[in-house]
């Protein structure tokens, strides 16, 4: 754990520092890179460490908070959310850096860079929190932190409504969750994940509840209005790291909350194939309409969280109808592309922001023949709309095919019981 604090203690420091430096340009690049660089570096060897040795850590801190407890902790499940966080966040911050030039002497940048560092912190915090209390902070601080960075250019009206709809948005999802954790903790008295259970409450309330709380943060359809507006408000950077992680927590969010409520009924794992496969083709059908770029990535963050949705609903189906090889290999996709959507995603994020500095433009019909103007963009981001396509050899085909063969090992093991 030592290396995970201290990747959070150079997050904060970094955020602070860019802050107090921000009439010093180049000294605020270098604090908030060479922060962003070292604290990923510490946080993603503890993360591959846990991973590859399957291993639980904790730490514990007193806190004078009524209710709460300064409990983390690091097992498999956070140290793989944890991956795309520290992969992603020290790429934004450098393209951040060249990208943010343009508003050089008319924005504060460093107030900007320091939501930027806190923001990371506290989606890191919210993966390793080992009590409600202490995750509902830092759920309410990331989404703070990530209304300032969607408000950036709050001089323009379509960027403050933006902000508006992701904060009521966000905040009618954490009301579900104070709910839900209430309800989680009431039978035992006490906020920390250790203790939490369903007690003699009912099941099927406390999932709608994670449903609405994890499922506005991570895009389910219906509850995405905020996810097509925030993402082309937002800087290019901003926009890879909400769309490539930051709705990532929600997912985080309802598989840890599955892991206090015991053995799933099969009709929770049909709710989320339902809600993945509505996510995944309105995602689909809304992107083919819009002819803003930015707009268009923004609807396939939709599709996308969909598939990762289909994946956890099949592996949930396989627990319920004790099909081992239909669980893992749903659970198994679900999460391999929760890491390969990140990469593809924030490539492509952050092609869109260099295609936008060039042309002046975010929209597609205007946006000819800039392959010969910029061939290193168009090269990138073809591979990226590649793999959001789920075209082999690359990453979206693979977990993409894992959810699959786990359906279908599901049917044809199904089909076979039934036979007999």
């Amino acid at each position: 754990m030592t290396a995970l604090l201290a990747s959070l203690g150079l997050l904060a420091a970094g955020g602070c520092l860019a802050l107090a430096t921000a009439r010093r340009e180049r000294l605020t690049n270098g604090i908030v890179l060479g922060s962003l660089l070292a604290a990923s570096l510490a946080g993603l060897s503890a993360a591959l460490a846990t991973i590859a040795s399957g291993r639980t850590l904790s730490w514990q801190s007193p806190w004078c908070v009524p209710g709460g407890s300064f409990a983390l902790g690091l097992d498999p499940l956070s140290a793989w959310f944890l991956v795309p966080i520290f992969v992603l966040a020290p790429l934004a911050g450098i393209y951040g850096t060249g990208y943010l030039r343009a508003w050089r002497g008319r924005k504060n940048l460093g107030a900007s860079w320091f939501f930027f560092q806190i923001l990371v912190a506290c989606m890191v915090l919210v993966v390793v929190a080992r009590n409600a209390l202490l995750f509902l902070v830092a759920w309410e601080a990331m989404a703070l932190v990530s209304y300032a960075l969607v408000v950036f250019e709050d001089e323009r009206r379509e960027v403050r409504e933006a902000g508006r709809t992701y904060l009521v948005a966000t905040h009618l999802g954490t009301g579900a969750l104070f709910v839900l954790f209430l309800l989680l903790g009431q039978p035992a008295g006490s906020l920390d994940f250790a203790d939490l259970g369903p007690g003699a409450g009912s099941l099927t309330l406390l999932f709608v509840l994670a449903l609405i709380g994890f499922g506005t943060k991570a895009g389910f359809v219906p509850l995405h209005v905020w996810l097509p507006e925030a993402h082309p408000a937002s800087p290019s950077h901003v926009s890879a790291l909400m769309s490539g992680v930051m709705i990532k927590t929600g997912i985080y969010g309802l598989l840890r909350v599955l892991t206090f409520l015991g053995p799933p009924p099969a009709a929770w794992g049909w709710a989320l194939i339902a809600i993945g496969a509505t996510s995944g083709v309105l995602g689909v059908l809304f992107a083919l309409a819009q002819h803003d770029l930015k707009r268009l990535l923004a609807y396939h963050s939709v599709e996308n969280i969909g598939i990762i949705a289909l994946g956890l609903g099949v592996g949930l189906l396989g627990r319920s109808y004790d099909l081992p090889t239909m669980a893992y290999l749903g659970f198994a996709g679900a999460l391999l592309h929760v890491v390969n959507h990140a990469l593809f995603k924030g490539l492509l994020f952050l092609g869109a922001g260099a295609v936008a500095h060039a042309a002046h433009t975010r929209e597609i019909d205007h946006l000819g023949g800039l392959l010969k103007r910029m061939p290193w963009t168009g090269a990138t981001f073809l591979v990226g709309a590649l793999a959001i396509s789920g075209l082999p050899p690359l990453n979206g085909f693979a977990s993409e095919f894992l959810i699959f063969s786990a359906a279908l090992a599901g049917a044809v093991a199904r089909g076979g019981a039934g036979a007999a």
